[in-house]
C-alpha cells in the first residue's frame, strides 16, 4: 500500500468510530500521558487496534489515540509515541501525526521530554520550543514527494508558530511557572549524548536536546498544519550534570511536574 492508500485506510477507520472533528491534536511525551485526566474523553483506542498504527516499545508511552475535550475544544491526542531509534522508518513514525493532520486539526501541539544544558535550566523547569536543529541524519519527506501532503520543498521559516509561542508565555506567566525558551536539538538516541556532544549543541545554539518532535514537526509543516513544541526538561545532560543519566530519571521529573504540565497544557488548549 501507499501511503495515502495507508492514510486513507486508517482515517476511515477514525471516522468510522467516531463524528468529533478535532480542531486541536496533541502529542504527550514520555511521562507525560496524565494530561488525558483532564479531559473529557470520548474514545480511547490503543494503538494496536488501529490500522497501519505500531504500539510503542517505550516505557512512558501509553500508545492510545484519544477523541476528546477540554471545554468546547474538540482535542485528538497521542498518548505516547514512536521514535526512529526503536528501528521503525521515519514514514511510520510521523504516521500518527499525519493521520491527525488528514482528522481535520488546525493545530498541532507537540510535548516531549528533554536534556537540559541552556543557561540556568534545572530538571524540572519548561521550555518553550523556538526552533528545532536537526541532527537525526534524516528526514521523514525524504524520497519521493507525496504532493497530497505538501510541496517538495516545504519552507521551514516559522516551523513554530511565532503567535502561539506568546500565548504559550503567557499562560506560563499568569500561572506562575518558571520557563525558558530555546531551540531544541533533535538526535537518533537511543544513547544519551556524550559531554562533548553537547558542547558542540551548546556552541551550534541549542538549550534543549531530545530523540523526538523533529520529525512530526516536519511532517506537520510540510501538511500546512500550526505547530507549538513544549519540553520538560526532566533532566541536566550529560556534562551539565554529574549524575549518570537514566530513563527512570526522566520518567520520575516528569511524574513530579506532572500537576504544572497539565495545568499549562489545559489552558493553553482552551486558549488557541
Amino acid at each position: 500500500m501507499t501511503v495515502i492508500e495507508k492514510l486513507t485506510e486508517t482515517v476511515g477507520f477514525l471516522k468510522s468510530r467516531t463524528k468529533m472533528k478535532p480542531r486541536i491534536g496533541v502529542i504527550l511525551g514520555s511521562g507525560l500521558g496524565h494530561f488525558v485526566q483532564h479531559m473529557e474523553v470520548e474514545l480511547t483506542l490503543p494503538f494496536g487496534d488501529i490500522p497501519n498504527f505500531i504500539p510503542p516499545t517505550v516505557d512512558g508511552h501509553s500508545g492510545n489515540l484519544i477523541f476528546g475535550k477540554i471545554g468546547d475544544v474538540n482535542l485528538v491526542v497521542l498518548q505516547g509515541r514512536l521514535h526512529y531509534y526503536e528501528g521503525h522508518p521515519m514514514e511510520t513514525v510521523v504516521f500518527p501525526a499525519r493521520v491527525m493532520a488528514l482528522l481535520g486539526i488546525e493545530i498541532l501541539v507537540v510535548t516531549n521530554s528533554a536534556g537540559g544544558y541552556g543557561e540556568g535550566m534545572n530538571a524540572g523547569d519548561f521550555m518553550i520550543i523556538e526552533d528545532h536543529i536537526n541532527l537525526m541524519g534524516t528526514n521523514p519527506l525524504m524520497g519521493p514527494n507525496v504532493k497530497e501532503l505538501g510541496p517538495r520543498f516545504p519552507d521551514m521559516t516559522e516551523a513554530y508558530d511565532r503567535e502561539l509561542i506568546i500565548i504559550a508565555e503567557r499562560i506560563f506567566r499568569s500561572q506562575k511557572t518558571f520557563f525558558h525558551k530555546g531551540i531544541y536539538v533533535g538526535v537518533t538516541g537511543p544513547t544519551y549524548e556524550t559531554p562533548s556532544e553537547i558542547k558542540m549543541f551548546k556552541s551550534i545554539g541549542g538549550k534543549a536536546v531530545g530523540m523526538s518532535t523533529v520529525p512530526e514537526v516536519i511532517a506537520a509543516n510540510h501538511l500546512g498544519i500550526r505547530v507549538t513544541a513544549v519540553s520538560c526538561i526532566t533532566n541536566l545532560a550529560a556534562g551539565v550534570s554529574q549524575n549518570k543519566l537514566t530513563h527512570a530519571e526522566v520518567t520520575e521529573t516528569a511524574k513530579k511536574v506532572e500537576q504544572k504540565f497539565c495545568s499549562f497544557l489545559t489552558e493553553f488548549v482552551a486558549k488557541i
